[in-house]
């Protein structure tokens, strides 16, 4: 028997059947948004449906479960059967290294600052994360894309350089890539932005955008143009975490009906409290509600089933204390990331620089190490000192422990991959106070990281050790 919908989600569907009104629908944390659109597609079976999911694991489940009425599909799904095709035999090419690239782009110098001499090399993975952040963005001009952020070549000369120098060398790297001939690397966020920069109509009478809070710009661009269907925009403005890697909030300037979702049925009331603490900092059009059938509390939890930390060094640092204990380990998103970091690790000890693309831009270790003092560096500071105080070869090793999650008795995480997760028992750690101000006030808490403390906190079904946030009610 299907679920009868609450007040709100019979007021959002009721608003939606008309189908002559644009929606967006803010959902809180664990409040059923996929199960309102479930609903909403059944009261319309005569209308043609597109529902856009965020990545393949929910696309394939929401084709379970949406009615035949609505297409299931990711935003690469549906530039794969229009662009996509003709560039199979890229994707499946062998790997370029940078090196090549540099020969491919004709990159036979260096590019010379004030403050560095930048090797062909180096040049030329500026050039391809330069075409990456514009496969990422809502441009159309790869000439008018912003170089990004270099750890290492972050100083006002160098980066007026790289301005001038690398937009040019951008442009030809797409020329190549947008010929199915080319031979530089090729990505499925390649032809996602061809399929996005013709424009395309898609031929449906509504169109669902999930997890619009964190959109694809260009796929969120294609969706806003289709001016023929209904469009309804679903998500939760404070769990906006992906900024930093391109991602838009596709809800903020989207001319729609707003309707809310405020009742979760993830989580009880005390989970629920502690997240509206976070909602409140951040000022948010909502509160959440507990769900009165689960008994959560704010404990202190000695064998959590999952642990989430802010940074990458901080939950290798769990699983290492995890395996000591004598518990089986995973790591969400395995160990692929923190094992090339160790890597980088190694032969920047040695002396001899690496291809890491956020590393490259240093030469040694020390390098690195006095970057990570500075303010601009804060956020490599937990790999460093974790590199620091194990070696990369305890690293390693570490890795190649890590369990299945099949298998696990715990689950490490970093907050943002813990998104869209959820466990009975949680434990928070690695999100340290604001520093206090030169006057003694209290640390400005930045919106990033309150939506990412947000996220984090309702993961937790059951019980939340929130040992890592709890320096929060100082605040409130």
């Amino acid at each position: 028997m299907a679920p009868k919908p609450t007040l709100e989600q019979t007021d959002a569907i009721e608003t939606f059947i008309p189908g002559d009104k644009n929606m967006v629908v803010l959902a809180g944390a664990g409040c059923g948004k996929t199960t309102l659109l479930k609903m909403a597609a059944r009261a319309v079976p005569k209308r043609k449906g597109l529902y856009i999911a965020y990545n393949k694991a929910i696309q394939v489940e929401a084709q379970k479960s949406f009615p035949d009425s609505v297409t299931c599909k990711t935003s690469h799904g549906l530039a794969f059967g229009a662009v996509g095709r003709k560039y199979a035999h890229r994707l499946k090419g062998a790997r370029v290294k940078s090196e090549d690239v540099a020969r491919l782009l004709k990159i036979n110098s260096p590019i010379y600052t004030p403050n560095a001499i930048i090797p062909p090399v180096h040049v030329a993975r500026i050039v391809m994360a330069t075409v990456t952040a514009f496969t990422r963005s809502a441009r159309t001009n790869i000439l008018a894309q912003p170089v990004p952020a270099i750890p290492g070549f972050t100083d006002p000369e160098t980066r007026a350089t790289l301005a001038a120098e690398i937009p040019h060398l951008a442009q030809k790297a797409w020329d190549d890539i947008c010929d199915p001939r080319g031979q530089l690397p090729f990505s499925h966020d390649c032809y996602l932005k061809m399929w996005c920069l013709s424009e395309p109509q898609l031929r449906y009478d509504y169109v669902l955008l999930d997890e619009a809070q964190d959109s694809n710009p260009p796929v969120a661009k294609v969706v806003e143009q289709q001016r023929h269907s209904q469009l309804v925009l679903v998500g939760d403005d404070s769990q906006s975490i992906y900024g930093w890697r391109g991602a838009d909030n596709a809800m903020a300037g989207f001319n729609g009906v707003r309707k809310t979702l405020s009742q979760s049925f993830r989580f009880g009331e005390a989970v629920a409290e502690e997240a509206n603490v976070w909602l409140e900092l951040l000022d948010a059009p909502l509160r959440l509600r507990g769900f009165d059938q689960i008994s959560s509390r704010i404990t202190e939890v000695a064998e959590p089933d999952a642990i989430l930390c802010r940074t990458n060094g901080a939950a290798m640092a769990q699983v290492m204390g995890q395996l000591q204990a004598g518990r089986r380990v995973s790591l969400v998103g395995g160990g692929d990331q923190i094992r090339k970091l160790a890597e980088a690790a190694i032969q920047l000890k040695g002396g001899r620089g690496c291809s890491h693309p956020e590393l490259f831009a240093f030469k040694t270790w020390g390098e690195l190490q006095d970057y990570v003092e500075e303010d601009e560096g804060a956020d490599l500071r937990p790999l460093v000192n974790l590199i620091d105080a194990h070696g990369p070869d305890v690293v390693l090793d570490t890795v190649s422990k890590l369990a299945h999650p099949d298998y696990a008795d715990v689950e490490v995480s970093t907050a943002h991959k813990a998104k869209g997760r959820e466990w009975h028992r949680v434990l928070v750690d690695d999100f340290p106070e604001p520093k206090p101000t030169s006057d003694g006030k209290p640390g400005r808490i930045s919106r990033p990281d309150a939506m990412l403390a947000y996220v984090t906190v309702t993961r937790a079904q059951y019980e939340l050790d929130n040992t890592g946030l709890a320096w929060i009610h100082e605040y409130v």
